[in-house]
């Protein structure tokens, strides 16, 4: 039975999946605030679905890219709660968990602000480059070069930004991962031999205070 975690992006999101049965999960949509929520919806979670986190034998979380705080809230639950229940903890990239199950070409794209985009695309679920942080020319270039036709898919905050890169292409806009995708794919992965670490893309933009 897994738990899945996600608070990288526009909400604080928990799923309980045993097998091929979702058996409870909830997403509420915040962009910040999610360490006062998260513990408190896993736990609902589990109530609605009857379980208690003993019974859990692993939990999947996001990683990032995605804020730099939210990310580090999921991952510090997520790895809190799994060391004091020993079962392992495995990190789930947020650009991968956008795109899970979405068939034919797909772009998972997260507007990362000041004039870049956190970019990684798929061809049925394979994919085609590492996640990147890349400038809006050059992930627009990427994404001409690794097309090839058929059906598209641009998906994440950052798809409308790349809109006219692939006329046609579905345009979707969640707030955040699905957090059954979440727990799908950490299902799918070995036991890690180590705990997740953050997914940075690029450093953290800070402004020194003045002298």
């Amino acid at each position: 039975m897994i738990l899945s975690i996600d608070t990288c992006l526009g909400a604080s999101s928990v799923a309980l999946v045993d097998g091929e049965r979702v058996l409870a999960a909830r997403s509420e949509p915040m962009t910040r605030g999610h360490q006062e929520r998260i513990g408190v919806i896993a736990r609902e979670v589990a109530v609605e679905a009857g379980v208690a986190f003993a019974d859990l034998s692993r939990i999947g979380v996001t990683v990032g890219p995605g804020s730099f705080t939210g990310l580090r809230v999921g991952l510090a639950f997520a790895k809190g709660l799994a060391t004091a229940l020993s079962i392992p903890c495995v990190g789930v990239n947020t650009l991968e968990s956008l795109a899970f199950a979405t068939q034919g070409f797909v772009a998972a794209v997260l507007d990362a602000r000041m004039g870049q985009i956190y970019l990684q695309v798929f061809a049925d679920g394979v994919s085609l480059m590492a996640p990147d942080a890349l400038d809006l020319g050059a992930a627009a270039a990427r994404l001409a070069e690794l097309y090839s036709g058929g059906p598209a898919t641009l998906i994440g905050s950052g798809a409308p930004l790349l809109a006219d890169v692939l006329g046609g292409a579905r345009i979707l806009t969640p707030a955040a991962p699905d957090p059954v995708a979440v727990a799908r794919l950490a299902a799918a992965r070995p036991a890690p031999a180590h705990s997740p670490r953050p997914l940075y893309l690029r450093a953290p933009y800070a402004t020194l205070p003045a002298a």
